[in-house]
């Protein structure tokens, strides 16, 4: 029987890791697909203290790991199937097989969001993608849509500016909602053009992406625009399922206390997969060392 498992490894699973390793509580990680979690997939994060050169999101997410690895826990790149609460212990059933323990911490993050539309998961991976650090090397010199108007998006049309012929950033608002620094970058940029007030209504092509249907959300005029990328970038959605049958939610992100508790008793959560206002490396960090030390007080009642 493990002290605690921790569902998750992104930055708010494996700090989680740090702390109860510190805690001498035997520990395990069940990271699903990504370590690392979206951080991972960060190409450069330039606002995490101390790194004023900036990092690569991999990188920085490798030093979590090896960091938690250090202090005992043990990381498995499972997926995890269903959590039970049998009281004073939990069973976690995984792809792999089965666990019990005293504690459970909840850190899936969120995923990114679909736009939903005819073509979006026919050509996933022949020309759509959610990431544009991981996948952009494969657009180099074509052009490439971004659909999206927030941090994410205006990153991903900045990362993509340098491997790309023609960036266009899309969104659906009549504005742009990401920082004033990125997106200042964006509005300079020669290779970059904005599109407001757009919808795209489908993604379309034969064996590969071609081209977007955009229609103009004031007008309703449709246009077909040539891109052989779509990269989309419309924000995220709670990774919640396995538990909002379980534990309290509002809008699918679990609610905690400040000490990270959930509704049911050795239960908590941290990170992304939070009800909170803000979901940046920084906070989830935060959150993971608060539900590790809260962890460890909880199991020595």
């Amino acid at each position: 029987m493990y002290d605690v498992i921790i569902i998750g490894a992104g930055p708010a699973g494996l700090t989680a890791a740090i702390y109860t390793g510190r805690a001498n509580l035997k520990t395990l990680v069940l990271g699903g697909q990504v370590m690392g979690g979206n951080a991972a997939l960060t190409d450069k994060i330039a606002n995490y203290p101390g790194f004023p050169e900036e990092i690569e999101g991999l990188e920085l997410m490798e030093r979590f790991q090896k960091q938690a690895v250090n202090f005992g826990a043990e990381i498995k790149m499972e997926e995890v199937l269903h959590i039970e609460d049998l009281g004073n212990t939990k069973k976690v059933v995984s792809e792999a097989g089965e666990y019990t323990c005293r504690a459970v911490i909840l850190a899936m993050g969120a995923r990114r969001k679909e736009l939903g539309v005819p073509g979006e998961k026919e050509f996933l991976g022949r020309g759509v993608s959610y990431c544009a650090t991981c996948d952009g090397a494969f657009f180099a010199g074509v052009p490439v849509a971004i659909i999206g108007g927030g941090d994410s998006a205006v990153k991903e049309a900045l990362y993509m500016a340098d491997i790309a012929s023609k960036v266009y950033v899309i969104t659906l608002m009549p504005y742009f909602t990401a920082n004033k620094t990125d997106l200042d970058k964006v509005l300079q940029h020669e290779k970059i053009q904005t599109m407001v007030n757009r919808e795209v209504v489908a993604i379309n092509g034969e064996e590969m992406v071609a081209s977007i249907t955009l229609r103009d959300t004031t007008t309703g005029k449709e246009e077909i625009l040539p891109v052989e990328g779509v990269f989309i970038s419309i924000g995220l959605t709670p990774a919640s399922e396995l538990v909002r049958d379980l534990v309290k939610t509002e809008a699918g992100y679990v609610i905690t206390d400040e000490d990270m508790h959930t509704s049911v008793k050795g239960i908590f959560a941290a990170g992304d997969i939070r009800s909170k206002k803000w979901r940046q490396v920084a906070n989830a960090v935060g959150d993971g060392a608060v539900a590790g030390i809260a962890v460890a007080e909880y199991l020595k009642e």
